[in-house]
């Protein structure tokens, strides 16, 4: 198996997180033995972040006992400190369903789909670009024809806004002044 390797934040978060803990594996005299690999292995399933104790040994042999450890149940070295390891293994179960879990909300779509707001998604509106062509070509066909050009005037509603009131100097049609003139 491969020796896993972290990052140095995740090393620091580890090393953080391992600052309480006990250890729970402690290797004798008889150094690195199969029944130790086995009893590792154990408490890395359950705990994923463990302390090894090693008693009585040089400090090459313990990089080395390290080394050994590290390859053969493919885990990762967060800190040697003296005669203690802190070693870690993801549970990839608990892995695999935060990352389903991240990627359950994400909307997916095709690159040629348009983006559709989130509080239409969640009411289940979508958007393609034929419903939108559609509809614009439906509500061009149902305008008038002057009053699709934009900011043509109709009786009812002028260019301005402003409803015309006849007899007004506010109007400016030619020849309503004069007309005016005369009355008053």
């Amino acid at each position: 198996m491969a020796k896993l390797d972290i990052t140095s934040q995740e090393r620091s978060a580890l090393r953080a997180a391992a600052h309480s803990l006990r250890p729970v594996v402690l290797i004798g005299d008889r150094g690195l033995s199969d029944a130790v690999l086995k009893e590792i292995d154990l408490n890395l399933n359950a705990h994923h972040l463990i302390k090894v104790r090693v008693a009585g040994e040089e400090r090459e042999a313990r990089n080395a006992m390290l080394e050994t450890i590290c390859d053969r149940l493919s885990c990762a070295l967060v800190h040697h400190l003296g005669k203690t390891l802190i070693i870690y293994r993801p549970d990839p179960a608990a892995q695999q369903a935060r990352a389903e879990a991240e990627n359950a909300t994400r909307a997916i779509r095709k690159p040629s789909e348009p983006h559709t707001p989130k509080k239409q998604a969640a009411e289940g509106i979508s958007r393609s670009r034929r419903t939108e062509k559609a509809k614009r070509t439906a509500e061009k066909a149902a305008r008038p024809a002057a009053a699709a050009r934009r900011g043509a005037a109709t009786p009812e509603r002028p260019a301005h806004g402003i409803p015309r009131r006849t007899g007004s100097s506010l109007t400016l049609r030619a020849g309503a002044r004069r007309g005016l003139r005369g009355k008053r």
